[in-house]
Parts: C-alpha cells; sequence; structure tokens
C-alpha cells in the first residue's frame, strides 16, 4: 500500500507498507542506496499539514461529488466519471470500499478536442495543471497535456479522447467552482 500527500503544494511525502518480508528488504535497500530521507523543514512541513488534512480531503471530496452531480446534467458533458455516482459501473464497490467519499478527482467528456480546449481556455477559479491537485482546483486535458506524447490510436484505445478533461477539485467555495465550470462550458 502507497500513501502520500501534496495538499499544501509544498512538499510530498509518503509511506510504503508491506507485509512481504522480501520487499520490505529491496525497499529498505533501495531507500539506503538513494538516500531517501526527507530534511527536517520537509517533515515539519508533513506535519503541519497533516493537522488539517482531513479537513482538506472531506472538502474536496464533497466538492468533488456535487461537481460531478452537476456535470452529468449539463448538455455539453457526454459522460462524467466519478465513482461517488450512482450511474458509474463501479459505484457500489466504491461505495463498500471509500465508505462514502470518493476522492477529489473528476473526469468527464466533452463533443470533441476543441471543445476541451476552448473550455481550458475559459476556465478562471481552475488553474490550469497537470498535477492532482492540491487545495486549489485544477484542470487538464490528458490528450494535450500529459498523455501527450503517447499515440492518438493507443490513446483512444485506453479511453483517452481528446475531449477527456480532468478535474482536481479543491477546498474553494463549490458554488464559485461550479459557476466556473458553467461559465467555461457555456
Amino acid at each position: 500500500d502507497v500513501c502520500s500527500s501534496d495538499l499544501h503544494t509544498d512538499v510530498l511525502g509518503g509511506t510504503v507498507l508491506t507485509s512481504d518480508d522480501a520487499l520490505e528488504e529491496r525497499i529498505r535497500f533501495h531507500q539506503n542506496a538513494v538516500g531517501a530521507v526527507p530534511s527536517p523543514f520537509d517533515c515539519w512541513l508533513l506535519l503541519r499539514g497533516l493537522k488539517t488534512l482531513q479537513l482538506r480531503v472531506l472538502r474536496q471530496c464533497d466538492n468533488a461529488l456535487a461537481i460531478a452531480r452537476w456535470l452529468e446534467g449539463q448538455d455539453a458533458v457526454t459522460q462524467v466519471y466519478y465513482p461517488g455516482l450512482e450511474s458509474n459501473p463501479g459505484h457500489a464497490l466504491a461505495r463498500r470500499q471509500m465508505g462514502g467519499r470518493y476522492g477529489g478527482v473528476v473526469s468527464f467528456e466533452v463533443s470533441t478536442g476543441e471543445a476541451a480546449r476552448s473550455f481550458l481556455e475559459r476556465l478562471r477559479v481552475f488553474t490550469l495543471a497537470e498535477s492532482l491537485g492540491a487545495v486549489e482546483s485544477l484542470a487538464e486535458s490528458p490528450a494535450i497535456m500529459t498523455h501527450a506524447s503517447i499515440p492518438e490510436e493507443i490513446r483512444t484505445r485506453v479511453g483517452v479522447s481528446d475531449g477527456l478533461l480532468r478535474l482536481s477539485v479543491g477546498i474553494e467555495d463549490v458554488d464559485d467552482l461550479v459557476a466556473d465550470l458553467e461559465q467555461a462550458l457555456a
């Protein structure tokens, strides 16, 4: 199991947990070999962030669910991908495993790559970025950003269409986020 945190956008840390002794030995060797030890300041930043992590993650999850539900009702949106939606094929499993909090990432599709690019250009609250987010909301088009170097036929085969958009939802007021999405889709 791997867990990491970067919700303040100023430090990244994580843990690796395993019950496999051989794997643990290999991980420990690599950590020692590459010096993967955080500085005292990085540790301080992580401890600072942990104090409000639960509040931030709960807000992100609530905002993401509200946005996913809103997106489902938009004519310009052809598909919404979010495990918290009852329409998602994996919803029952997600509900059992995730305890009603479905994460802060929402993906959706619009009709074309041009519509996706136009949407991104009109955003004012969401920031255009390839990260999975932090306290601020981010938006990206995988086809022209994170997955741009993958040939189009492979992207299409794995479901990365030109009209696919990904939101990493932050902790801003959800009404401000929806208003931004609404004006960008218009």
